[in-house]
């Protein structure tokens, strides 16, 4: 028989007994359940949280299987909303889950978002119509938003809270092409471009096929720290790290920077950035 606190139980210490509780009661939106999108899933209610508005409209493909929580032999052809929910219901059978089987868009984005207390971005990379479209409704709701990106074997993390920095203001992709827009949020997520170094065959990283390299560890370091995130915006406790603030940590390279771009991608490092990255790919393409 299920028991919510015993469940819980080993939390407390870290928590107390009452943040546990108030935890028990906020929302949590996730736009996609593949890679960091089901490490999110398990990691929020394995914390104790028990309501969530979910959304994908994939399947589980064997590519999937170095990354995503619910990828196996036993899952490929299946909906990544459908396995995950089991997942998250097995470890928590009394969730309360809402979700969204064909993505997000402008028809189903304020019902999504409907009491919401927390947006964990989780969309794919190259999903940046969406992600543009959630993050605006996030700023008009007031509903804090962050993002953890997978970049080689760490994370990049961008928090964007009601009163603070934009998303817009941040990455400023409008009036750019697909391709400039892609290098905008890429140079953005990461400004310290920890994980460039290592890359050890560029051509992996393939923006014209939308695909790229990725590894497990990185994923789960973004699930701990949004996770933590989650704890600190919810309960109100410890200090965030907000836009135009990051942080990227990379286990590979045993280093934890703290980046800072005033303006965003206005700033002139990230300026000279692009057009370093765009001289890259043009000579890739060439």
């Amino acid at each position: 028989m299920y028991n919510y606190e015993a469940a819980i139980s080993r939390n407390i210490g870290w928590l107390s007994e009452r943040e546990q509780h108030v935890l028990k009661d906020k929302r949590v939106a996730i736009a996609g359940m593949g890679g960091v999108g089901g490490a999110h899933l398990e990691t929020l209610t394995r914390l104790g949280i028990s309501k969530f508005q979910l959304s994908d409209f994939d399947v589980f493909e064997v590519h999937n299987f170095n990354r995503q929580a619910g990828a196996a032999m036993s899952t490929v052809g299946q909906p990544k909303l459908d396995v995950m929910v089991k997942r998250a219901l097995d470890i928590n059978p009394q969730l309360e889950v809402q979700y969204y089987d064909t993505g997000i868009n402008e028809k189903n984005v304020d019902a999504f978002l409907e009491g919401v207390d927390l947006y964990v971005d989780s969309l794919d990379f190259f999903a940046l119509s969406a992600r543009k479209l959630v993050f605006r409704k996030c700023q008009e709701k007031g509903i804090p938003a962050i993002t953890a990106a997978p970049m080689g074997m760490g994370c990049a993390f961008l928090a964007f809270l009601p009163g603070g920095m934009t998303f817009d203001e941040y990455f400023r992709l409008d009036g750019y092409s697909e391709e400039d827009q892609l290098i905008r949020f890429l140079i953005g997520l990461s400004p310290a471009v920890l994980q460039k170094s290592y890359l050890v065959d560029p051509s992996r990283a393939n923006f014209q096929e939308k695909k790229g390299p990725s590894t497990p560890m990185a994923v789960d370091l973004c699930a701990g720290i949004a996770g933590t995130n989650a704890v600190k915006i919810l309960l109100g406790r410890g200090k965030v790290v907000v836009a135009p603030y990051g942080l990227h940590f990379d286990a590979y390279k045993n280093k934890m920077v703290k980046t800072w771009r005033p303006g965003g991608n206005a700033n002139i490092l990230q300026r000279i950035a692009f057009v370093v990255a765009k001289r890259i790919l043009t000579r890739k393409k060439r």
